[in-house]
């Protein structure tokens, strides 16, 4: 063999040797075996994030929801709620609904934008149709995914989720006999004020949820009244399983606001969202 020919497959080895490595290192550095997939939901193809303990399993599940914003895959939220939940234990899945980063779709923001301009006064019932119908049918092909899983136990699933992904864990808790326990995260508090109907809708699924409900806000959410109005209905209605906590202005100011000011200020209730649901799969 030449000596041209030996210097070019030592080198070929390098640099295979070097693209393997650095293969590796991603893996390893990618936080809580972090894989993402494709869920299915009808005819649109949806992205979804998965993360997992070591081991075979199966696993406790958290389904997480995010909230209205465009790309919640591409913002450090589903790694974060991953690092509250994963070292206790958990799976946690994500499913990127309709419109947003990564799925196909129309985004629902958009959607409800063309009918305010519209100023019909459509957008407060069209809310609340897409919250139950389209989103909520994105969330369950998710858990449909998570629960084909071989490391996931479906048995053992929760839901929880903030904003939007607060009102699509009060729906979910209603509809679904998949999960066990619910943590809505400051659910509709930005939409709760102009839109009696999705008022009364949550009022509705609260009468019909039977699973213990841990629902918690910031201290200077959009509104307030959710938790306390929510939290009044299920009292009058004798559900003792139904709990609320707006907490204590004791959080740096950036976290007291609409969901904790997002993944952020998510270590104010990660203790207590953990500690619930251990209570409720012990």
């Amino acid at each position: 063999m030449r000596p041209s020919t030996l210097r070019r497959l030592r080198l070929c080895l390098v640099v295979a040797l070097l693209g393997t490595g650095s293969w590796i290192a991603n893996a390893q550095q990618s936080p809580f075996n972090k894989q993402r997939v494709t869920v299915k939901s009808g005819a649109l193809s949806l992205a979804a994030y998965i993360y997992k303990p070591e081991g075979a399993g199966p696993f406790p599940t958290v389904i997480w929801n995010h909230g209205s914003e465009k790309n919640p895959g591409g913002a450090p939220q589903f790694d974060s709620i991953a690092k509250i939940f994963v070292p206790a234990g958990y799976v946690v899945f994500a499913t990127v609904r309709r419109g947003h980063g990564g799925s196909e779709g129309k985004y629902i923001v958009e959607t409800l934008d063309a009918a305010r301009a519209r100023a019909d006064g459509s957008e407060g019932r069209l809310m609340v149709t897409l919250l139950e119908t389209e989103q909520l049918d994105d969330q369950f092909a998710g858990v449909a995914y998570a629960k084909a899983l071989p490391f996931v136990d479906k048995n053992r699933m929760v839901v929880a989720g903030c904003s939007f992904g607060g009102i699509q864990t009060l729906l979910a808790a209603e509809k679904s006999h998949d999960f066990k326990a619910a943590l809505p995260i400051s659910p509709a508090a930005q939409s709760w004020a102009l839109n009696a109907l999705l008022q009364a809708r949550l009022k509705t699924a609260v009468r019909n949820i039977d699973i213990p409900v841990f629902l918690i806000a910031p201290p200077k959410d959009d509104n307030l009244d959710p938790p306390r109005i929510l939290g009044d209905e299920a009292k009058r209605l004798g559900k003792t399983k139904f709990t609320t906590k707006i907490y204590p202005p004791t959080m740096p100011d950036g976290e007291q606001v609409h969901c904790f000011g997002g993944a952020k200020g998510f270590h104010n209730w990660a203790s207590d969202a953990v500690e619930f649901f251990q209570s409720v799969l012990k």
